[in-house]
């Protein structure tokens, strides 16, 4: 059974930084493109970041040039550093993998708390 699991949220000041971690325990990781979403509450999961199995990567304007996501695909782990964090950003984060519609898988999420 495939399992993502993320690590590394947490309570933080804003400006402060923090770095989320996913580890899949998918066969072949590298064939996934990843993603990290958010939801925060009362609102609708959105996109955070995505990377493909290429290493091209996708940003929400609202996080571009602050958070950065990587891969390392000897350890089956996607990454997102998270810097210049707001208030705005307090959500629980949720890591992707995904190659096709039927081949897709969720983790249980992180929370991030950002406090002002």
């Amino acid at each position: 059974q495939v399992q993502l699991v993320e690590s590394g949220g947490g309570l933080v000041q804003a400006g402060g930084s923090l770095r989320l971690s996913c580890a899949a325990s998918l066969r072949i990781f590298s064939l996934y493109n990843m993603g990290w979403y958010r939801q925060a509450p009362g609102k609708q999961r959105e996109l955070v970041a995505t990377i493909t199995t290429g290493g091209i990567t996708n940003y929400a304007d609202s996080v571009k040039d602050r958070f950065t996501i990587s891969r390392d695909n000897a350890k089956n782990t996607v990454y997102l550093q998270m810097n210049s964090l707001k208030p705005e950003d307090t959500a629980v984060y949720y890591c992707n993998a995904n190659r096709r519609s039927w081949d897709a898988y969720w983790g249980q999420g992180t929370q991030v708390t950002v406090s002002s």
